[in-house]
């Protein structure tokens, strides 16, 4: 534990932050299963929980949970499994 108040502070704000980000990650990884699930069912309301994941991707991008590219990634690999599972209807 430290002496000096504040690095006392900062542990107080690391552990306020660490579970702010992990709210967002651990929501953001239900909305993306859930989106996944319903590209795999070809559910009726795919592209409005697809369209809700990649605003939650997005949303944890801008505060700096998720790095830019691996938001990319994810969006990319979301729109190319959906598009396929379109293409095959």
């Amino acid at each position: 534990m430290p002496n000096i108040k504040s690095q006392k502070d900062r542990v107080v704000q690391a552990k306020k932050e660490a579970a702010h980000n992990k709210a967002i990650k651990s929501n953001l990884k239900t909305v993306v299963k859930k989106a996944d699930a319903a590209i795999d069912s070809n559910a009726a309301d795919k592209d409005a929980v697809m369209k809700a994941a990649v605003s939650a991707i997005d949303s944890a991008k801008s505060k700096g949970v998720i790095h830019k590219n691996t938001a990319a990634r994810k969006i990319s690999r979301m729109a190319k499994r959906n598009n396929k599972a379109a293409a095959a209807e």
